[in-house]
């Protein structure tokens, strides 16, 4: 992809790059291994440059209970620009960083490339980085939608 395509279109470009990358917990190498949060940061080096952080551990378990923090969306705040408005509403745009919920009470612990309005690129345990439609079970899980920043 041209340095000069929109922002949006380079991130899909990218994202899509990974598809068939086998799922790696806490692994970022395209053709290797990723997990979500992997894609996202190979997609960030790739569009944007070096990451702005390095990512601590996390666990890889979906149901792990809040200790009333939530470092999945706190890095997003300081890293990414956040979509106003409430998510029942939201209408995803091609690019938008998505960040999921499994139970009201936890932390999102999942994040996701929207390709468009109804489809979105990741990687989840025991698969490879794909896209798939965002169905009404993942819109019920959508907490928090971002965009990446700006590089002018």
């Amino acid at each position: 992809m041209r340095e000069s395509a929109p922002l949006a279109e380079r991130i899909v470009a990218e994202a899509r790059n990974w598809a068939g990358t086998p799922y790696r917990h806490q692994a970022s190498v395209k053709g290797v291994g990723c997990d979500c949060l992997g894609l996202l940061r190979g997609v960030w080096r790739a569009v944007l440059g070096p990451e702005p952080e390095e990512a601590p551990p996390y666990a890889a378990s979906w149901a792990e209970s809040a200790r009333g923090d939530d470092p999945l969306l706190a890095a997003a705040r300081r890293h990414l620009v956040p979509v106003a408005g409430p998510m029942t509403a939201y209408r995803p745009r091609a690019g938008d960083v998505l960040l999921f919920a499994f139970r009201a009470h936890l932390p999102a612990k999942h994040c996701a490339i929207a390709t468009g309005p109804g489809a979105m690129i990741h990687a989840h345990d025991g698969a490879v980085v794909a896209e798939v439609a965002l169905t009404p079970w993942w819109r019920r899980h959508l907490v928090h939608a971002f965009r990446f920043p700006d590089p002018a």
